[in-house]
């Protein structure tokens, strides 16, 4: 079985694409569930007064506002992503919500963030270590870069266990939405059939538990949502523990 393209280059031009249209087709694919799904991991891994907060693979940056949102001023955060398409949208919804003060957008790889080492008192991802080419390397850049004692939450698409309902989403996911999303985004790289691809491939439940404590994380617990089409992943860096430092590059 061939594995899918998760190269740098292929994702982001993929997503480049479909920067116009992406917070469109989240929302209507998802019937609006996933603004439920970034409200619900806030709440859980909530934001430290004072704190600082990353949200990696930010896209156009709503998970970051929520964070923003949640945190009050009180918080830095800093979204960031490789698609330079996808962050100029998120500066603009930053611009519009008056958020451009204590939300920043930085153009980076997760797998290789230039960030310094522990920092973040939070550090998320919401449906983007998925696409990262290296799982692991990715979540050893989170774990990096977040604090001592912070946490580290990763949001998600997951495959429902509950049947009927596994057999009825499993064929809407694998069937209409990629025609749908095609249909509206008219990409060239048929991101919408990438999607129900990468989840097939991408490791679920204790398989990604299991890799976010090899990477260093305590503590991991996972919880899923609206049937299991989505799931949160959940773990602490240890106090005490402080990653290389490599700085700004």
């Amino acid at each position: 079985m061939a594995t899918v393209d998760k190269s740098g280059p292929r994702i982001r031009q993929m997503f480049g694409e479909i920067a116009g249209r992406y917070d469109l087709l989240n929302h209507l694919l998802s019937l609006n569930v996933d603004r439920y799904w970034r409200w619900r991991t806030v709440h859980a891994v909530p934001p430290v007064p004072g704190g600082k907060v990353l949200d990696m693979c930010t896209g156009t940056g709503d998970l970051a506002l929520a964070y923003h949102r949640a945190a009050k001023g009180e918080s830095q955060v800093v979204g960031a992503d490789f698609c330079h398409e996808m962050l100029a949208i998120g500066r603009q919804k930053s611009e519009r919500a008056g958020a451009q003060h204590a939300l920043t957008f930085v153009e980076a790889d997760a797998q290789n963030i230039p960030l310094a080492s522990n920092q973040f008192h939070v550090v998320a991802v919401a449906f983007g270590l998925r696409n990262v080419a290296d799982t692991d390397a990715g979540l050893a850049e989170l774990v990096r870069v977040c604090a001592p004692g912070g946490q580290v939450a990763v949001l998600e698409f997951s495959t429902p266990r509950w049947q009927p309902f596994k057999a009825i989403y499993g064929w809407y996911f694998r069937n209409v939405l990629p025609r749908i999303g095609q249909l509206v985004s008219r990409n060239r790289h048929s991101a919408y059939r990438y999607l129900p691809e990468s989840v097939g491939e991408f490791p679920q439940d204790e398989q990604l538990a299991e890799r976010m404590r090899a990477a260093g994380l305590s503590d991991v617990w996972y919880r899923s949502f609206t049937l299991g089409v989505a799931t949160l992943y959940v773990g602490k860096k240890v106090l005490g523990v402080r990653s290389e430092e490599r700085g700004v590059r």
